[in-house]
């Protein structure tokens, strides 16, 4: 397969137009159904730590594309090094969406220590550089953890978090890269002891709260099954929703493949059909080789856009 350089011109233009697809509508939708059709107007990605073997950063992008994927999702502080992810993507056009806070769990904005806290707000604004260096849109952030009732509890976390958030805006906001929040099993605004029929209220008014056009939500479809339903926390965010982690979970098989969880898929397409989602969506689940790349393409194409 030829490979063929790209300018930055041209790299800029092919980034836009991938984007302006998903922008776009789906042509001659229909009423929602079992299967809308979002697969015009959500793109797929992975994060690009879960392909694994020792291939050279570059020919990792060059079989992604060539599997079908959008883009890619990167770590930072740390993971692979952006100038090279960068020049990688732009000689095979596959652009890179965004970074995850890679220090969000270890060096918490929430923790009762202030040292730790401004260690996790430096790693915060590095994760802002980085995916602006490298032309992502946002950063995906875990605000913090409920640790324990008296230093790390679900008020002081709340707190604590939106403290160093609202420090690292000025720059997200000049660099116009959003931070986004991620809904994972951190004990935060849910009850890790309550039943399956949780809302997202609590997630909502925390994103309310900050009330800032840089801070949204990175919705998690599997990471809340255990706790409610992904397609009703996805109708109470509605457009506070703008990125999407893929995964499944199911009580016989918790954190599985795609599709073989108890995500009801089916609901989860026509509730985001019904907020009109457009946007990035990242595969996080069990990595591999090239055949576990391009099985979770085809199960995200199955199961999230409903293509046959």
């Amino acid at each position: 397969m030829t490979q063929t350089k790209m300018s930055r011109r041209d790299y800029g233009k092919a980034s836009g137009l991938a984007l302006a697809a998903a922008a776009l509508p789906a042509l001659g939708q229909a009423e929602i159904d079992d299967k809308p059709r979002l697969k015009s107007r959500i793109l797929k990605s992975i994060k690009f730590g879960m392909f694994g073997g020792k291939l050279p950063v570059a020919e990792k992008f060059r079989i992604l594309k060539e599997i079908g994927y959008d883009g890619v999702e990167l770590n930072s502080p740390g993971g692979v090094d952006k100038k090279q992810a960068l020049a990688a993507s732009r000689e095979t056009g596959l652009p890179i969406h965004g970074v995850v806070d890679s220090i969000h769990w270890g060096t918490r904005l929430s923790s009762p220590d202030a040292k730790t806290r401004r260690k996790g707000l430096e790693g915060l604004k590095t994760a802002i550089r980085d995916t602006h260096l490298v032309g992502g849109s946002a950063v995906l952030l875990v605000p913090g953890a409920v640790r324990d009732a008296e230093n790390e509890n679900q008020q002081q976390v709340w707190d604590r978090s939106i403290e160093q958030i609202q420090k690292a805006l000025p720059l997200a906001a000049r660099r116009g890269i959003h931070i986004l929040i991620e809904n994972v099993w951190n004990g935060f605004l849910y009850d890790p002891k309550g039943d399956d029929n949780q809302s997202a209220d609590k997630l909502v008014k925390y994103l309310d709260e900050i009330n800032s056009p840089w801070v949204g939500s990175y919705f998690d479809i599997g990471n809340h099954q255990r706790f409610g339903k992904p397609a009703q926390w996805i109708r109470q965010l509605g457009r506070r929703i703008v990125k999407l982690d893929v995964k499944d979970w199911g009580k016989k098989n918790s954190f599985c493949k795609i599709g073989d969880g108890d995500v009801d898929w089916p609901d989860v397409r026509r509730a985001l059909e019904e907020i009109g989602f457009t946007g990035w969506s990242t595969a996080e689940v069990g990595g591999g080789n090239r055949d576990r790349m391009k099985d979770i393409h085809d199960r995200m194409d199955e199961h999230l856009l409903g293509k046959s």
